[in-house]
C-alpha cells in the first residue's frame, strides 16, 4: 500500500512538472514551420501539413497573379462597391497592391481581382492555378480577401508561396514599408504595416503577410534574419508576432 501510494505521488509530480513545460512554451498556434529560405524545413509542429484557414494571407496569391498578367500598375481603376471604407472611389493599381500588401485592406485585394484580365472568376482561377504551379495541392481559395474561411493552405506549403512571393520585386518592397499614405480629398489617410517587426527590424524583413479571421486566428507568413516563418491558427494578432520572435530565437543558432 505505501508503495502504490508513493507510486502515485510520483506519477502525479510528473505529470505537473509536464503540464509546467507545456504552458512554458509560448506557442499557441495550431500549425508552424521554421525553413531555409531554399524551403528545407528547420523546424516544424505536428500538424503543420494538416489543411487550415489562411485568411489574408490569400492576398499574396492575389497580388503575383496580377504582376504574372503585366497589368498596367498606374493605371487608375475604380474601386469595388461590394466593400465599404474610407477609400477614394479610384486608384492606380500599383496603390491598391501596397494597400493589400502593408495595411491588408480587404476592397482593395477585392478590387484588384474584379479588375483582372477576365473578371473575378478568372481571378480565382488564376491564383488556385498558381498554387498548383508552386506544388501546393493541398492549398485552395475561394476569393482574394480571405475572409472566406475555404480558402485553406498548410504551413509546409506556404513555405513555397513565401519562397515565390519573395522573388516579386513589389512585394518585398511594398513589405518594407511601415505604411502607405493615401490622399482623399481634403485629408490624407495613413494605413501602417501589420508587421510591426516591419517597423522595429525592416532590415531583416524580406517579405511578410500576416492574416487573421476567427476562423484562422493570427496567421503570418515571412522571410524574417534570413528564414521562413509561418504561423497558423495563433491566438491573436499580437501572438503572432510573439511566436515568430520566439522561434526565431529558438533555431537561430540551430541547424535542425
Amino acid at each position: 500500500m505505501l508503495f502504490r501510494s508513493a507510486f502515485l505521488t510520483l506519477c502525479l509530480f510528473a505529470l505537473l512538472f509536464n503540464l509546467g513545460n507545456v504552458e512554458a512554451q509560448p506557442i499557441t498556434a495550431k500549425e508552424w514551420v521554421v525553413s531555409e529560405v531554399d524551403g528545407t524545413i528547420v523546424r516544424k509542429s505536428f500538424e503543420s501539413d494538416v489543411p487550415t484557414p489562411i485568411a489574408s494571407i490569400s492576398k499574396l496569391i492575389v497580388v503575383m497573379v496580377v504582376m504574372d498578367a503585366y497589368q498596367d500598375l498606374n493605371e487608375s481603376i475604380p474601386l469595388t462597391t461590394k466593400i465599404k471604407d474610407n477609400l477614394p472611389s479610384q486608384l492606380t493599381r500599383k496603390t491598391l497592391i501596397e494597400l493589400a500588401l502593408i495595411p491588408s485592406n480587404n476592397r482593395a485585394a477585392q478590387t484588384l481581382c474584379e479588375n483582372y484580365p477576365g473578371g473575378f472568376n478568372v481571378c480565382v482561377y488564376a491564383m488556385n492555378q498558381k498554387l498548383i504551379s508552386l506544388g501546393m495541392i493541398d492549398s485552395v481559395v475561394y476569393e482574394p480577401t480571405g475572409l472566406d474561411r475555404r480558402n485553406v493552405s498548410t504551413a509546409t506549403q506556404l513555405v513555397e508561396l513565401a519562397k515565390a512571393a519573395a522573388k516579386y520585386p513589389i512585394i518585398s518592397e511594398s513589405d518594407k514599408k511601415p505604411s502607405v499614405e493615401i490622399q482623399s480629398k481634403k485629408r490624407k489617410l495613413v494605413f501602417h504595416n501589420t508587421n510591426p517587426l516591419v517597423i522595429k527590424e525592416s532590415q531583416h524583413v524580406t517579405m511578410t503577410k500576416t492574416g487573421w479571421t476567427r476562423p484562422a486566428g493570427g496567421c503570418i507568413v515571412t522571410m524574417y534574419h534570413g528564414r521562413i516563418y509561418v504561423i497558423l491558427g495563433s491566438r491573436n494578432t499580437h501572438t503572432r508576432i510573439a511566436e515568430v520572435s520566439y522561434l526565431y530565437g529558438l533555431t537561430k543558432d540551430k541547424n535542425s
